[in-house]
């Protein structure tokens, strides 16, 4: 095939995540009608196809060399052992990742295709990865891959930094659309109906650091992800998007005023309150992948401002596991104070316009028990000059994500009427599963007037999204389906029946989650459904758990293969 381009059980709280997704077998032979098209089916563009299409995409197709085929011998690349190294010792950092047109952080989603830990004489396949991706720098890029994909039947997959912890952005025999380098970023004032104030338009490959970097120097503060490579106009946003700054201002969905979007039809179009507004809204907050591709979002910015943040971190070494968790329930209670200020907790704590001296009147209950009961902590909080000074001095690089994931939202009437059945469903999920933390994040996303949008409501009820990690296993490929249904089968249900009708964050979740339609999305999911029907008739858009996915499967062999059609054959 051608090559176009460079082919101690303690609760913390550390935002860690990933997730496990198995196929659905089908029974018999399936056709191209069916089913898109694989490399090794008869429908499969030829070499010469490719070589004309990579000439109308101006030389931008990029052919999939797995990013670990130096640690393989039977490969497509030489075997290179210092290479591998020091491609093992940097597997962690999200740079490995999302410079590349085909890694994905999640490494279940993988299948283990090309395993840079495995030994140097197994195999190394594209496998999961996708086949192609082009590296659309415009719109026009995007028109020809969709008209590509459509007419010869190929999965499209719509993929930027590979921040992706539901495998949205990869998918075998996928032609992907890599928006990774659409970096146009421009500040402007914004006058509508709607709203009239500072605004930026980010490119659909702009990562947070590089948004918030342009904002700072205009004197600007925008909401962006704790996590500084996420994409801003991607999932991140168009799933709700979480920040330190959620509970000032609201969450990123919430912030937005335009996309500029193409259609599956090929038409590209501004969705805005007074133009496309049902496309608007279902892109702001119902999730990525499935409506349209985003080429730019403009989102509301705000004055940069005087911020408080800090860190405490404490540990049950020394003390018995009853004061240790009557510590960690002492830190729920006072979360919602957290909030009420305006600020968030995640690693760091952050109060917006907030002092050290508020933060510390919050904390300073926690604190002299602590003391009191020689519980070993770290404690550590300032003031900032801006949001900005804050963020970059408080908030550590995140590695990426390799963990198996469960998530829910927690309504803020569950801390303050079940507080410590809470913490007992906390206590029992660290103390009686080795290899899992609990992390999260604390928001009030409702504390300031939100938009009419397609948010999952549970947000609006919402005090902390928590996670349950997983630790994944490079060298045992059971024992992460295992871990992963453990998730699914017995931490989460406790969970899930203190909170009924709540749900989960999209981005963060079990990709086995059960009743996933209501969970991600509430009761918009059969509004978002419409929507989706509406503008893509043809379902040229697919990704996992994504509005409309249900109308499809993947086989064993990795075919993406339209159930409906399937079933009514």
């Amino acid at each position: 095939m051608a090559n176009y381009g460079l082919a101690q059980n303690r609760l913390c709280f550390l935002l860690s995540i990933a997730t496990v997704v198995s196929g659905l077998s089908i029974e018999n032979h399936t056709s191209s009608f069916t089913c898109r098209c694989m490399p090794q089916d008869a429908c499969w563009p030829r070499d010469y196809i490719w070589a004309r299409f990579n000439e109308t995409v101006d030389g931008k197709l990029i052919a999939t060399v797995p990013i670990a085929s130096v640690c393989h011998i039977d490969s497509f690349t030489p075997y290179d052992q210092s290479q591998c190294a020091q491609l093992q010792s940097n597997w962690g950092f999200p740079a490995t990742h999302y410079e590349h047109p085909s890694s994905v952080m999640a490494p279940i989603f993988t299948n283990s295709s090309c395993n840079p830990f495995s030994s140097k004489t197994s195999p190394c396949t594209i496998g999961n990865y996708v086949q192609y991706a082009v590296n659309a720098t415009n719109a026009v890029h995007i028109q020809e891959t969709m008209k590509f994909a459509a007419r010869h039947n190929l999965r499209l997959v719509i993929r930027n930094t590979g921040h992706d912890l539901l495998g949205k952005s990869t998918g075998a025999g996928g032609l992907a659309i890599w928006t990774h380098n659409m970096k146009h970023i421009s500040i402007m004032d914004y006058d509508s109906l709607y709203y009239s104030g500072k605004a930026i338009k980010v490119g659909a490959g702009v990562q947070s650091f590089e948004g918030s970097d342009a904002a700072y120097s205009a004197g600007l503060a925008i909401v962006s992800g704790s996590c500084p490579t996420i994409g801003l106009a991607g999932g991140y946003s168009q799933g709700g998007g979480h920040s330190q700054l959620a509970s000032y201002v609201g969450l990123a969905a919430d912030q937005v005023l335009e996309w500029e979007v193409v259609l599956a039809n090929g038409e590209l179009v501004t969705a805005s309150p007074t133009n496309y507004t049902d496309l608007y809204w279902a892109l702001s907050g119902g999730g990525g992948g499935t409506y349209g591709v985003v080429v730019s979002m403009t989102s509301k910015a705000y004055p940069e401002l005087p911020t408080a943040s800090g860190n405490l971190s404490f540990f049950d070494t020394g003390v018995s596991r009853d004061t240790f968790f009557t510590a960690v329930e002492m830190f729920i209670f006072i979360l919602p104070s957290i909030g009420d200020a305006g600020g968030a907790t995640t690693t760091p704590t952050t109060i917006p316009g907030g002092t050290a001296t508020q933060f510390r009147s919050i904390f300073s209950p926690l604190i002299a028990f602590l003391e009191q009961n020689n519980i070993q902590h770290t404690y550590y909080v300032d003031d900032f000059p801006t949001y900005y000074d804050a963020f970059q001095m408080m908030s550590p690089p995140d590695n990426i994500t390799d963990q198996l994931l469960g998530g829910r939202l927690i309504p803020r009437t569950v801390v303050e009427r079940s507080l410590q059945d809470l913490t007992t469903i906390f206590r029992k999920i660290v103390e009686r599963n080795a290899g899992f933390l609990i992390s999260g994040i604390m928001v009030n996303s409702s504390r300031v007037a939100y938009p009419d949008n397609s948010v999952n409501p549970a947000w609006r009820d919402a005090l902390m999204d928590v996670v349950i990690g997983g630790m994944f296993d490079y060298s045992d490929w059971d024992s992460n389906v295992a871990s992963q249904q453990l998730i699914t089968d017995v931490l989460m249900p406790p969970l899930e029946a203190l909170t009924p009708g709540s749900g989960a964050y999209l981005n963060e979740a079990d990709p086995n989650q059960r009743d996933w339609q209501h969970t991600f999305y509430g009761d918009k999911y059969d509004s978002l459904l419409d929507i989706k029907r509406k503008y893509d008739p043809d379902r040229s858009f697919y990704a996992l758990k994504a509005v409309g996915s249900e109308a499809w499967t993947v086989t064993e062999d990795g075919h993406l293969c339209n159930l409906q059609v399937y079933q009514s054959g």
